[in-house]
């Protein structure tokens, strides 16, 4: 029996650099179409030109891929009010752009998607990329991290919404699993 592959759209937003990457994933393997960041270089302009080009820029993405899915990074809570807004405002121009064209929609905290790729909520930038070589067997450029960020949203969707963690028991330490699982404990 064949499954096709989901093709998800992975987002890291970003109003001067947004992370972006296309996986397809099945039961069997997650493959990456593509990973890259939109950049928005013209110094000086104003905040409503910036947030129609990422629109265009994540249209052309859809339009190119046909994603169905779409996995975007939330805005964590930051001290700087004016970098927050400014964030919000580049996702909330992401996500309409992936409602225009029927996607599923899904926001991840950028706590759980680092503890789905690398099982710590508190990992570095670079030791989710470094994860993501292990886990693809793949290498990825080291100064790209809102890249691989992208790439760790989409593949940490595949996990929750339909890969291998999908109804797994979640636990709260160490612990708790061998209290469920002493079996899996070598002594």
């Amino acid at each position: 029996m064949t499954t096709t592959p989901i093709r998800i759209l992975g987002i890291d937003p970003g109003t001067n650099v947004l992370g972006f990457a296309i996986i397809d994933a099945d039961k069997r393997a997650i493959e990456v179409l593509e990973i890259g960041v939109v950049t928005f270089t013209h110094v000086g302009a104003e905040q409503t030109i910036k947030l129609r080009y990422i629109f265009e820029q994540v249209q052309d993405l859809i339009r190119q891929h046909k994603p169905t899915q779409m996995a975007i990074e939330a805005p964590f809570y930051g001290k700087n009010v004016q970098s927050m807004l400014k964030l919000g405002r580049a996702q909330g121009v992401a996500i309409a752009a992936g409602m225009v064209n029927d996607l599923e929609i899904t926001e991840y905290m950028p706590k759980k998607i680092k503890r789905a790729i690398t099982g710590n909520g508190n990992a570095s930038k670079e030791q989710v990329a470094g994860m993501l070589e292990n886990i693809l067997h793949r290498k990825f450029n080291g100064k790209q991290f809102d890249a691989t960020d992208a790439l760790a949203t989409a593949v940490c969707h595949w996990f929750q919404s339909s890969g291998p963690l999908k109804g797994q028991k979640s636990y709260s330490g160490w612990g708790a699993f061998v209290k469920d699982n002493p079996d899996k404990v070598k002594k």
